[in-house]
């Protein structure tokens, strides 16, 4: 039971000193740069309330704007490819690397992709994939699947880093940064010239202009997208915005919040293949629109807001239970309050409806987010739907049911003796794992009823 795996991974986490040592660092210096970055603007507040109707205006009419974004991307020969699930975005990928016999592919780091299992799945088709984010490449080389939705190696200190490369590279060790990002940057050079394919994902949709907007550090995603011949661009079908002047508003709010950046270092706008007049650029670009699971929250209007998303990483690093459980924890693509959101709608409800309870429904994630998504509010919903639907556990059931019980018919508690009252609080909390950290409560007496009486009596 994922559940049951989610307690046992999480309660070692938060026990792990050194990991949560790693976390606050990486995280701490991440809210320093936030902090900072908010003193650029001069009306945050106003900001976030033009990011939220926009998301939100585009939401109503999705479907409009997303044929809008094909009309005119199509009109400068891209090609649109409406995916329902992952099987069908990866059919659909596996047809064009397959067309241009394609042995090596470059990808940028996307969280798209890896909601997919894209990399899985090119390896079982013999093809090489290369992630060539620096944080992508590093979790990549070990194995594992990005901690964070904006860093992927958040988790891991310049010493970690350097002992993957001496495992899987064979490398001098070394404690220079400098030296560790020189290695990867020269064994990803020649990837870029020799990959047929190159893989983004996209930060934003255009439907007026028909353009995917990607922002980045590192520049990596524009080597990706320019030097193979044909770009793949797999984008979920909520990133859309309605025009390019919109991105004046957007790319401020995703940087600062996210790294405490005016801007990132590269922001480009892919209107699609290279054109006659043009000296550079893919021969072929394709857009991959993904569903997988989105319109299942379009279709609720009580937690529709969830896919405002920019996908900033705020949420997470505010948040108390990621801080100590980290991102690995979660078992999802999108870990944090924002995955505990939408992976129960994303990736089914019975397997993922723990999640919405991993939260001390604080607000601080609801508080910083650059759109407004009231997130504390929509993992109470989610709490919701899944006792609706069935799924929660049948001791939960029963306890509450007794409870419930108990406190219509409140003069049975007093038929009970103190010691047995002891037990069944006992069993209780033995049930939800307070005893294990903490001494058991014990029920004192007289009850308020008795003394109440009492008090009634001496008038």
């Amino acid at each position: 039971m994922k559940a049951e795996q989610f307690q046992i991974d999480s309660e070692a986490k938060a026990f792990d000193r050194e990991h949560r040592r790693k976390i606050r660092f990486n995280i701490g210096k991440y809210d320093a740069a936030v902090s900072a970055g908010m003193k650029l603007y001069d009306e945050h507040e106003l900001a976030r309330d033009r990011g939220a109707y926009l998301k939100a205006t585009v939401l109503e009419k999705l479907d409009e704007y997303l044929l809008q974004f094909e009309a005119a991307f199509t009109a400068r020969g891209g090609r649109v490819v409406w995916a329902r699930d992952a099987a069908e975005a990866l059919a659909e990928i596996g047809k064009l690397t397959k067309a241009r016999n394609t042995k090596t592919v470059v990808k940028a780091k996307s969280m798209t992709t890896e909601e997919i299992h894209l990399n899985k799945y090119l390896a079982t088709q013999g093809i090489e994939s290369v992630e060539t984010d620096l944080g992508e490449y590093i979790v990549q080389l070990n194995g594992e699947r990005p901690y964070h939705i904006v860093t992927p190696a958040m988790h891991l200190s310049k010493a970690d880093i350097n002992d993957i490369f001496v495992k899987h590279l064979g490398t001098e060790s070394t404690d220079d940064a400098q030296k560790l990002v020189l290695t990867a940057r020269h064994l990803l050079r020649n990837k870029y010239t020799e990959a047929e394919v190159g893989v983004t994902g996209g930060n934003f949709l255009i439907a007026k202009e028909g353009a995917v907007a990607v922002t980045e550090n590192e520049g990596n995603a524009r080597l990706s997208a320019t030097f193979p011949k044909l770009h793949i661009a797999v984008v979920g079908i909520e990133k859309v915005i309605p025009q390019l002047t919109e991105l004046d508003l957007f790319w401020p709010l995703l940087s600062t919040s996210g790294t405490g950046q005016q801007v990132t270092v590269y922001n480009t706008v892919y209107f699609g293949p290279r054109q006659p007049d043009e000296v550079d650029g893919p021969e072929e670009m394709v857009v991959i629109l993904l569903d997988n699971g989105r319109t299942n929250l379009l279709a609720q209007p009580d937690k529709r807001a969830a896919l405002r998303c920019i996908r900033c990483g705020a949420c997470l690093n505010v948040c108390p239970v990621y801080k100590n459980i980290g991102g690995h924890t979660y078992e999802t693509t999108y870990s944090g309050p924002i995955g505990s959101v939408i992976s129960p709608h994303l990736s089914g409800l019975p397997e993922h409806k723990h999640l919405s309870y991993a939260s001390s429904l604080c607000g601080a994630c609801t508080t910083v987010c650059p759109v407004r998504i009231p997130l504390h509010n929509l993992l109470l919903l989610n709490r919701k739907q899944s006792v609706e639907e069935g799924y929660a556990p049948t001791e939960e059931n029963v306890a509450i049911g007794l409870w419930k019980w108990s406190m219509q018919h409140r003069w049975a508690l007093d038929l009970l003796p103190v010691k047995l009252k002891d037990w069944s609080l006992g069993r209780l909390l033995g049930q939800v794992g307070w005893s294990k950290r903490r001494a058991s409560l014990h029920i004192g007496g007289p009850s308020f009823r008795e003394l109440w009486k009492e008090r009634a009596a001496q008038r």
